[in-house]
């Protein structure tokens, strides 16, 4: 399955009132729809990361978003890209995500990973703990939400989470796809392989071939069919109608926010015929679609429908 995803950075526009932050983030899911783009994702943090913003500067919870998001949409799958499982409890995740299904008419998609954001857990009292504490939870997690949406009702006596015969009522509207965020190659790929629906690489480009090898590997290890799970490579873009106006809608976004300097190198800035070019090679490694998101100019009215138009006939 191909898929093209369209992330929305949740956080503080240029000369945008608190009031006016949703509408300007529906009105790019409502473009997203309409462009193309067959999902909808955003982040699911509670402070603004470094690169975008400052800790105290608004960050909607996700499912909350989402849930309204689905009240402006149709089509589109919602999804976080990707939730942090150190966040939430997972009985607590498995409800709310199926929530999300239930008001979106079916539309939901589990996006999740192990949580990587210390300074956020340690204001906000979420136990950070190891890389390893984090990763046995994420996978005692997988072992109970999934169960929890596919109409099971699952017991766990683990090291980090204990449930019994844990109900979620009502069930989902469907099938919920579950998507690992990550490109781990030992953890997070195993887990792809083994739990997962789709797998969002965070790599370079040069790096995909690999990446795409290892998670066949686990697969056939495990004895699972590679072609069953979707792949898509994390990216960011800054599309303008002409090089000119990408360039400078780009400049303007670094200098208002200079954190973002690290994303120079990795953010794909031009016109559509230039931004076409650079995501057709990437698709070349194997992947099988992207999640693109645009905090330089997506809330500029008509760049995510450009976007959207640019990307979507690549994707097919």
């Amino acid at each position: 399955m191909t898929t093209l995803g369209y992330q929305i950075p949740n956080f503080t526009y240029p000369d945008t009132t608190p009031d006016q932050l949703f509408p300007t983030i529906a009105a790019q899911a409502v473009e997203a729809e309409n462009s193309g783009f067959d999902t909808v994702l955003v982040m699911d943090h509670f402070y603004q990361l470094p690169i975008l913003g400052a800790p105290d500067e608004p960050m909607i919870e996700c499912y909350t978003l989402l849930s309204a998001l689905a009240q402006h949409t149709s089509r589109v799958r919602l999804s976080s890209l990707v939730t942090g499982n150190t966040y939430r409890n997972p009985t607590l995740l498995a409800k709310s995500v199926t929530a999300l299904d239930v008001v979106s008419g079916g539309r939901a998609q589990l996006g999740i990973g192990a949580g990587w954001f210390e300074f956020e857990h340690q204001s906000l009292g979420f136990e950070f703990g190891t890389f390893t504490d984090r990763f046995e939870k994420l996978e005692e997690a997988l072992q109970i939400i999934l169960p929890m949406l596919r109409g099971e009702r699952p017991s766990l006596d683990g090291k980090w989470y204990h449930v019994e015969e844990a109900i979620n009522s009502p069930a989902p509207l469907g099938r919920i796809p579950v998507m690992i965020g990550g490109g781990g190659e030992k953890k997070t790929l195993r887990m792809v392989a083994q739990y997962a629906d789709e797998s969002n690489l965070i790599a370079a480009p040069e790096d995909l071939p690999r990446k795409l090898d290892v998670l066949a590997a686990h697969c056939e290890r495990l004895g699972r069919d590679r072609s069953e799970i979707t792949v898509t490579a994390q990216t960011s873009a800054c599309i303008a109608p002409t090089e000119e106006q990408a360039t400078a809608e780009f400049e303007a976004y670094l200098a208002r926010n200079p954190a973002a300097e690290v994303r120079r190198a990795s953010t794909i800035v031009g016109s559509p015929e230039q931004v076409a070019a650079r995501f057709s090679a990437m698709l070349e490694s194997g992947i099988d679609g992207v999640t693109v998101n645009s905090p330089a100019n997506g809330h500029v009215p008509g760049r995510v429908t450009l976007l959207g138009e640019t990307l979507a006939p690549l994707i097919g």
